[in-house]
C-alpha cells in the first residue's frame, strides 16, 4: 500500500487535483474494485459512490456484461480507423442507436472520444456551418456563465467558471457568457443572453450552448420555460442552439436526455459520459437534419476534423451494451423514481438543519445548498470552507461526492448510479444528515 502511495506522487499527475496536497497526503483514496453504487479501496474499506465517479457511471460498477462485449469485440475488431469512409458495425449501429434515441429531428453522429472533445466538435461544426454558407464572419459563441464544457481549447473558452481560465488564460477568442437563471432568474437571463448577442453583434455569432442542467456549476436546474425561450430567442437572430448532453444524457435526470424536460429541440447535441457508462471513452456530437443537410450539400472535399479514436468499435459495441441495459433494466424511470426519494430526502434535511438552503433535483442528479441564513440565502464566509468539510465528513461516513465553491457558494453535488435503490438512497440521506449536522455543531462551536 505505501508502494503504491509513493508511486502515486513520484509518477502521476491528477488532472484537477492539488499537486501540493498529493505531494504533501498522498492520494486521497486508491480505489480496488466497483460494484453497483459501492466502491472499495485497497484497505477494504467501501463507499456509496455518490457521484457515479465523474457523473457518468450510469449502469453502475462491475458490470460483466460490457466486460464480455469488450472482450468479443477485441477479438474481432479491436480497432480501425473511421477516416477516409472507412467504417464497420458496431459504430454504424451506435448511430442509429443514438439517433432513435435523440429528439426527432437529430438524426446524425460525428464520434469523439469524450466530453470536451464534444464540445470542442460541436463548436467547429457550427462554425464550419455558416462558413459554408457564405458567413464566415458568424463564428461567436455564446454561452453562460457557471456553464462547465470540458478543458479543451474550445471548451475551455465555452466554459463559464474562470477558474479554469486561470490555468492557461483563455485558449480561443470569440465566446461570450450571458447571466444563467439560477443569478437572476428567466426574464432577466433572456434578456441577458439578447444583450450579449446584440452587443456582439447578431451576424457574428453562430451559436448558443448550453447544459440543460449546469452540473459542476453547482447542478443548476433551469426554470421550466427557459429552454423554450431560448429556443425562440435563437430562432429569431438565426443562431444555433447547442445543448451539452455530457452529464444529463443517457437516464441521468429521468429522461434519456435532459433536454427531454424543456421539450425543445436542438440544432446540435453534445454527448459522452453515460454513453458507456464510463467503460470505455467515448463522447460525440449530434447533429439535426438541418445542419446535416447544409454539411451534405456544401461542405466539399474533406472535413479536416476527427480523432484517432473517432467511433472505436470496442468502444461502440460496449455503448450498444450499455444502452441495452438501461433500457431493459427500466434505468431511466429507475433514475426519475430515486430522484425524487433523493429530493424528499434533501427537503427532510431541509426541515431539521438550520444550514440548509435551497435543495433540489432531477432524476438522479441533485444538490444541496449551505447558507449561513437560509431566510436570506446569505453565505458562509469563504474561509471557513463548509461544503470542503461536509464533503470530508461525508467520506468519513462511506460517501464520496464533491463540492462547488465557486463564487462563495458551498453546494454538495449528487449523480448517483442509476442503479440505486431506495434503501441505498436512504442510507445516503441518513449519512447527509449526520455529515451537515457534525459540521453545524463545530461551525456552532467555534463561533
Amino acid at each position: 500500500m505505501e508502494n503504491l502511495i509513493e508511486l502515486d506522487k513520484k509518477h502521476f499527475i491528477h488532472p484537477t487535483s492539488s499537486i501540493q496536497d498529493q505531494q504533501a497526503k498522498g492520494a486521497k483514496l486508491i480505489v480496488e474494485k466497483g460494484e453497483g453504487v459501492y466502491l472499495t479501496d485497497t484497505k477494504g474499506d467501501t463507499y456509496i459512490d455518490g457521484m457515479s465517479s465523474l457523473w457518468n457511471v450510469n449502469i453502475g460498477h462491475g458490470r460483466k456484461e460490457l466486460a464480455e462485449v469488450a472482450k468479443q469485440q477485441m477479438e474481432k475488431l479491436a480497432f480501425s480507423s473511421t477516416f477516409s469512409t472507412f467504417s464497420h458495425e458496431p459504430a454504424i449501429r451506435l448511430a442509429k442507436k443514438i439517433a432513435d434515441l435523440a429528439p426527432r429531428n437529430l438524426n446524425a453522429v460525428f464520434f469523439t472520444s469524450g466530453g470536451s472533445e464534444s464540445n470542442d466538435s460541436a463548436i467547429k461544426i457550427a462554425r464550419h456551418y455558416w462558413k459554408i454558407q457564405g458567413q464566415p464572419e458568424r463564428n461567436k459563441i455564446v454561452s453562460l456563465k457557471r456553464g462547465y464544457h470540458g478543458v479543451a481549447a474550445g471548451s475551455t473558452s465555452a466554459t463559464g467558471i474562470p477558474q479554469f481560465w486561470e490555468m492557461a488564460g483563455h485558449m480561443m477568442t470569440g465566446f461570450a457568457h450571458a447571466r444563467t437563471p439560477y443569478e437572476i432568474g428567466t426574464k432577466q437571463s433572456i434578456e441577458s443572453i439578447r444583450e450579449v448577442i446584440e452587443a456582439e453583434g447578431p451576424e457574428t455569432i453562430a451559436a448558443f450552448l448550453a447544459e440543460p442542467v449546469q452540473g459542476a456549476g453547482g447542478v443548476l436546474i433551469p426554470p421550466q420555460d427557459y429552454f423554450k425561450e431560448v429556443r425562440e430567442l435563437c430562432d429569431a437572430y438565426g443562431i444555433l442552439f447547442i445543448a451539452d448532453e455530457v452529464i444529463t444524457g443517457f437516464g441521468r435526470t429521468g429522461t434519456m436526455f435532459g433536454i427531454e424536460h424543456w421539450q425543445v429541440e436542438p440544432d446540435l447535441m453534445t454527448f459522452a459520459k453515460g454513453v458507456t457508462s464510463g467503460y470505455l471513452p467515448l463522447g460525440g456530437v449530434i447533429v439535426s437534419d438541418k445542419v446535416h443537410d447544409v454539411l451534405k450539400e456544401k461542405s466539399v472535399g474533406t472535413l479536416f476534423h476527427g480523432f484517432t479514436y473517432s467511433g472505436h468499435p470496442t468502444a461502440a459495441a460496449v455503448a450498444l451494451k450499455n444502452i441495452e441495459i438501461i433500457e431493459n433494466e427500466g434505468l431511466v424511470e429507475n433514475s426519475r423514481k430515486m430522484g425524487e426519494e433523493l429530493l424528499k430526502g434533501f427537503q427532510r434535511i431541509k426541515g431539521e438543519l438550520n444550514i440548509v438552503g435551497e435543495v433540489r433535483a432531477l432524476g438522479l442528479l441533485g444538490a444541496v445548498e449551505l447558507v449561513e441564513d437560509p431566510a436570506t440565502n446569505k453565505r458562509f464566509s469563504s474561509d471557513l470552507g463548509v461544503a470542503p468539510r461536509v464533503i470530508e465528513a461525508l467520506h468519513e461516513r462511506g460517501v464520496i461526492c464533491r463540492s462547488v465553491t465557486y463564487d462563495q457558494t458551498d453546494i454538495i453535488c449528487f449523480s448517483p448510479p442509476l442503479v440505486m435503490d431506495k434503501a441505498q438512497v436512504d442510507t445516503v440521506i441518513e449519512r447527509l444528515h449526520d455529515a451537515i449536522l457534525s459540521v453545524q455543531q463545530e461551525i456552532s462551536i467555534k463561533s
